[in-house]
């Protein structure tokens, strides 16, 4: 194998999606795993629908999940430039020699008379396709165009009875007729190439050998490989992945609010970058074997072309979060700590030991975005409904969490040392072995009153410790007041 060049190219029309950043994984898998070089290409010729921070936005977060170019506009290599607009004088000289050698030809027809030869095909059944009015324009009348000041494109000139023929390495061998393909247009009356033209003379110049691309792209195969062919050019070895799909499978869409789409969503929520790595690396790839959780030194290891999917790949929102979560399970409690002091800043001001905190709800969030409504009842008791002490499972009702707290409140009031877990333990399941209640009917109703809340992030036990012995005892107490209001 000749050495291994892929290329991520992104226009800067948004920002990094989902469908880009798997796209960019698989180039960078494969590209690592053969030790091979991996270019960024930043395709900017659509002007008016670039937006402002949509390069940034790529190299941002391509850095985030730890995606970094070998070559780029940041990092030039001998392939420059890497945006195509610093790239037109390239194309120009190719359009040229096309010219000359007849391969290409300027068209003049208007959008008017265009849009009036697609209306009378269309009345006759036939396919839309350029019926190559300017084709044969004399060298005269192509001048006498131009010194009228008569705006132009410029057209390839689709060879006949020709078959183009590739090797998908997901698909498997892909044809099709020329015959199907009209004169389509290489440069724009604004002098801007193409998409399809410009991504040819990009990749032979920057020697790109394999292109990971979505499947949406099979239908641009054809005139990319016309150009090759035409240029003399071998082209690269296209591989074209399969679509994300939803739960429902359907095609994933900005509309659909179920799933966040860009990564900037994911960083924001408080997802780790290695786990969206791992996450997205199986969506459309698996490798061998039942293990789900894999380091990127791991999967570039591992990284088999031949085991890409031919079927549609499901983002499943909740596998996500799990793998999220096994790597905060897996990480240790001074890193966790690390990244959940930002979070806190906004959820805590209260005197608590933030590094107990982490301890309690390390084993217990999928996301460090989860933490702000897991601990949001440290600095406040929130107005909450008698009914929250009704638990089936625990067999508690309201006459029973009253008991409970009862109970409960000289007890806490004897513990002398509240900075021992142990001891707190010991003497709050001590009431209900006097009593010959269930733990579940002393915990659960303080677990209520402590926190005024369905879901925490640790049960009684853990949440008293945390709040302390003269909040936590006066928490109890209106929970004392509720319960005999009701």
């Amino acid at each position: 194998m000749k050495k291994v060049r892929v290329r991520y190219a992104p226009s800067p029309t948004g920002f990094l999606h989902i469908g880009n950043a798997r796209t960019a994984m698989f180039n960078y898998l494969f590209a690592k795993h053969y030790q091979g070089d991996f270019v960024l290409r930043i395709e900017d010729t659509d002007i008016e629908r670039n937006v402002d921070g949509g390069e940034q936005s790529q190299l941002e977060y391509l850095s985030w999940l730890g995606i970094e170019p070998d070559e780029s506009a940041q990092k030039p290599g001998d392939c420059g430039p890497y945006r195509q607009m610093e790239r037109l004088d390239i194309y120009k000289r190719i359009v040229d020699e096309m010219l000359e050698k007849g391969l290409a030809y300027k068209c003049f027809c208007t959008p008017e008379e265009l849009a009036e030869v697609k209306e009378a095909q269309e009345a006759a059944g036939l396919a839309p396709m350029y019926n190559r009015h300017c084709a044969n324009l004399s060298n005269e009348e192509i001048a006498a165009k131009e010194a009228a000041g008569l705006p132009y494109v410029i057209r390839v000139k689709v060879p006949e009875g020709k078959t183009y023929t590739f090797d998908d390495m997901i698909r498997g061998t892909i044809s099709f007729e020329s015959k199907d393909i009209g004169d389509w247009v290489i440069v724009k009356s604004n002098g801007i190439p193409t998409y399809n033209f410009a991504v040819v003379i990009d990749d032979h110049m920057m020697n790109i050998s394999h292109v990971f691309r979505g499947e949406e792209h099979i239908s641009n195969t054809p005139k990319q490989l016309m150009i090759y062919d035409m240029l003399g050019w071998e082209a690269p070895t296209f591989a074209h992945m399969t679509l994300i799909v939803n739960e429902n499978h359907k095609k994933l869409s900005k509309r659909d609010h179920s799933i966040m789409q860009y990564i900037s969503q994911y960083k924001e929520n408080g997802y780790l970058p290695e786990a969206m790595f791992n996450f997205m690396a199986l969506l459309g790839w698996s490798p061998e074997g039942e293990e789900e959780i894999f380091s990127k030194e791991q999967l570039i290891e591992m990284f088999d072309e031949h085991r890409l999917s031919k079927s549609p790949s499901v983002f499943d929102v909740e596998k996500l979060k799990w793998v999220n979560a096994t790597y905060i399970r897996n990480m240790s409690l001074d890193d966790f700590h690390a990244h959940a002091l930002p979070y806190y800043s906004d959820a805590i001001h209260s005197n608590v030991n933030l590094k107990e905190v982490s301890r309690v709800i390390q084993p217990r969030v999928n996301t460090f975005g989860e933490i702000k409504e897991a601990v949001d009842f440290i600095d406040e008791l929130p107005e909450y409904n008698c009914e929250l002490y009704i638990h089936k499972k625990m067999k508690t009702t309201p006459e029973i969490a009253l008991k409970a707290l009862e109970l409960t409140l000289p007890v806490m009031d004897t513990i002398e040392d509240w900075n021992n877990e142990e001891e707190i333990h010991t003497k709050l399941l001590g009431i209900a072995k006097a009593q010959e209640m269930k733990n579940g009917q002393i915990l659960w109703p303080i677990r209520t009153a402590l926190s005024g809340k369905a879901f925490t992030p640790g049960g009684a036990i853990e949440l008293s410790y945390l709040l302390g012995k003269e909040e936590s005892i006066r928490r109890v107490k209106i929970g004392i007041e509720k319960l005999k209001a009701e």
